[in-house]
């Protein structure tokens, strides 16, 4: 996402920088973002905005795997993403997944989402679906990696899907034991009245479901709050169309904007208003940022140089603006924080050891972070 139109905008920069917006004050003095995001202005005590990150990538495969990864693209490894490390380390609770995929807006030439080396048995439940469609139901849970593309039409026929999957991975002979194991959690969820109470969002109050908005990211925030509630440890959401070449403050203004505003901002309300919010995290990543200066369409191209990310909740400090980039948000002019770092500082939250290693199939052992440095900053 353009990190200039979001939150790093640049009021004082050349036109063919600053861009279409202006900018408002948040509910933190002197903070400043795009008037675009008018409710996540006045929710600014709830997250902190990092304006000094740096994606070393600017290539949506290779970028999307580091941005879910915190490791440095390697063609030899696919390295094991957020989700499937907590899957591993701290496993199933009161019988719901451990890692959830809201969408499907991820690139996965590299690996992106995908466990690596942490196991099979740890790939993110899918769900494809838009929950805000009035038939949305949990039949529509799939397999990454082309495993299987049918949607699960009826619970009844859910074992002989299973099966069937079962013999084409046995065919392949790719890694039969760990799936085995997947599909079984996999129908044991998607039958189980907790998982079937987890994604009834019917049961959420109209006022709530539009306050989230009633499109495919907002209603996603919700029954993403819904599966943190029945025990999922990490969700994915995903929201794709920021890849603005041409177009971009149309497409911003008119859409994205609007979109996240609405959606995220009710997330971290309704967290705070639950209690939840100081034990779960939120954060907003992007694959990278957009070139400060303008293109001839209007548009905004591949960054790598400056982005932004926000983080909130699970105790972390909030209502702060951590780092900055230069005049034309090109670069960072305090230290560069990294997806790396990001990821230290999930770990760190969660208690999860930096050093602590897995054995890749080839017998290499990893550790799940190598280079990355807490971001103490943002520690409460």
């Amino acid at each position: 996402p353009s990190h200039i139109d979001t939150f790093d905008p640049k009021p004082n920069a050349p036109s063919d920088i600053r861009g279409e917006f202006s900018v408002i004050p948040t509910n933190i003095p002197g903070v400043q973002i795009s008037e675009h995001l008018p409710m996540m202005a006045k929710n600014l005590d709830k997250y902190s905005i990092i304006r000094s990150g740096y994606s070393y990538n600017g290539s949506h495969g290779v970028a999307d795997a580091y941005m879910l990864t915190g490791w440095r693209f390697n063609p030899s490894t696919v390295y094991p993403t957020y989700g499937a490390v907590m899957s591993r380390e701290l496993g199933y609770r009161n019988g719901m997944p451990p890692y959830v995929q809201l969408g499907n807006s991820i690139d996965q030439r590299f690996g992106g989402g995908l466990p690596g080396y942490a196991g099979s048995e740890h790939n993110p439940f899918i769900i494809q679906e838009d929950p805000s469609k009035a038939d949305f139901s949990i039949d529509g849970v799939s397999l990454p990696n082309g495993l299987s593309s049918s949607r699960f039409s009826r619970r009844e026929r859910m074992l002989q899907k299973l099966d069937n999957w079962q013999k084409k991975i046995e065919t392949k002979g790719n890694d039969v034991g760990a799936m085995n194991s997947f599909y079984d959690k996999a129908f044991s969820m998607v039958t189980s009245p907790a998982a079937k109470r987890a994604f009834d969002l019917s049961q959420e109050p109209v006022k709530v479901r539009e306050r989230y908005g009633m499109n495919k990211f907002g209603q996603s925030c919700l029954l993403a709050r819904r599966l943190v509630e029945s025990g999922v440890r990490f969700i994915n959401v995903t929201m794709g169309g920021w890849d603005t070449h041409a177009n971009n403050f149309k497409t911003l203004k008119d859409r994205n904007l609007p979109t996240i505003d609405q959606s995220w901002s009710a997330l971290l309300e309704d967290l705070q208003t639950r209690g939840m919010l100081e034990k779960t995290m939120v954060i907003w990543l992007g694959d990278f940022g957009r070139t400060p200066k303008i293109n001839s369409a209007a548009g905004r191209d591949h960054w790598a140089g400056s982005t932004v990310f926000c983080m909130g909740g699970g105790g972390m400090k909030v209502g702060s603006v951590i780092g900055k980039s230069d005049a034309n948000a090109e670069q960072p002019v305090t230290p560069p924080i990294q997806i790396e770092d990001i990821a230290a500082t999930l770990y760190t939250i969660l208690g999860i050891p930096l050093d602590k290693h897995y054995v890749a199939p080839d017998g290499r052992p990893f550790r799940i972070n190598l280079n990355g440095k807490v971001v103490n900053e943002i520690l409460a």
